[in-house]
């Protein structure tokens, strides 16, 4: 069976791996004033972006997803034909409508693959699954490579399925924003009251970085420090600590960064980071965010997942 993958933009893998996957992705629009771009998981356009003025201003930008009008025609024109079972992982539905939109449009999908296949000489039965990953960002990619692997491995749909549902509960993503103002402008024009004025103002007064943790679809923080580089180095560390203990339920780290990775490689504790993955047999994807996790995490911003049991975690 020809098993497909499609992962949405924000989902932070590198386009090497992508493309070595054949992983297809589902691109947001991100509109800034009157200029538009299609995030494709591009480096260099994300790059670019931040290079631009827009970047000043990110905050202001829109990102909209496919629309399901889109996706139908996504499938029908080219999965239905490629694949014969695809699994479609998106970003958390608490905030994004892309699981939504690909649900909705899984059904007109299965409903009208047969022809597009029997005009390609293929009358077998075609299906998909859209599953919820129930995080972000870097913590999609988790998620991705899993199923790359299991695919890869020859397993059965049935089983990859199980086993996705079942990591998407204990995904683990973190952010760590640079621009706390920035991130307080942009997630009040989503109408998120998550950071307000004065947390704001206070941790931009004091240097003081939230870090941020997403799992099941729920993100808050779960630790406070001051500047950039120790919150960087304390979420590292918190992770070569779960490596070294051997909790990661999958041999997967994921980390991408809002700006080019010679900075991330010279944060503090990313080396060791690094190096307890060698150790430990941990596959490290890093990669620039895409455009769509850098509009909404800002300039220099960092983001990490990995796969663990779920508990309480305070950094």
């Amino acid at each position: 069976m020809r098993i497909g993958i499609v992962v949405d933009s924000p989902c932070d893998l590198p386009e090497s791996y992508l493309q070595a996957h054949n992983i297809s992705i589902l691109p947001t629009t991100v509109r800034m004033g009157s200029a538009m771009l299609a995030d494709y998981r591009n480096p260099e356009a994300a790059l670019q972006f931040l290079q631009t003025h827009l970047a000043e201003r990110g905050w202001e930008a829109e990102s909209s997803p496919f629309a399901v009008e889109q996706i139908r025609e996504l499938f029908l024109g080219k999965l239905v034909i490629d694949y014969d079972f695809v699994f479609c992982l998106t970003i958390t539905k608490t905030r994004s409508q892309i699981f939504d939109n690909a649900q909705q449009a899984s059904f007109a999908i299965l409903n009208e693959y047969k022809e597009p296949r029997a005009a390609a000489g293929n009358n077998s039965p075609f299906a998909l699954r859209v599953i919820d990953t129930q995080n972000l960002f870097a913590a999609q990619g988790v998620m991705a490579v899993e199923a790359v692997r299991l695919r890869d491995a020859g397993e059965g749909t049935p089983k990859i399925r199980a086993r996705l549902e079942n990591l998407a509960l204990h995904t683990q993503g973190f952010l760590i924003p640079r621009d706390l103002n920035y991130m307080r402008e942009r997630t009040r024009i989503r109408g998120d009251r998550s950071v307000s004025f004065l947390a704001a103002k206070l941790g931009t007064a004091f240097d003081i970085k939230p870090i941020l943790h997403c799992n099941r679809g729920e993100t808050g923080p779960v630790g406070k420090v001051k500047n950039f580089d120790n919150a960087a180095q304390k979420l590292f560390d918190h992770a070569t600590s779960r490596i070294e203990k051997r909790e990661l339920m999958t041999p997967t780290m994921c980390v991408s960064y809002g700006g080019v990775l010679e900075e991330l490689r010279e944060l503090p504790g990313y080396a060791q980071l690094r190096q307890a993955c060698v150790v430990n047999n941990i596959e490290l994807f890093e990669t620039v965010m895409s455009l769509t996790s850098m509009v909404n995490i800002g300039k220099g911003g960092l983001a990490l997942g990995y796969a663990a049991e779920t508990g309480k975690i305070e950094l």
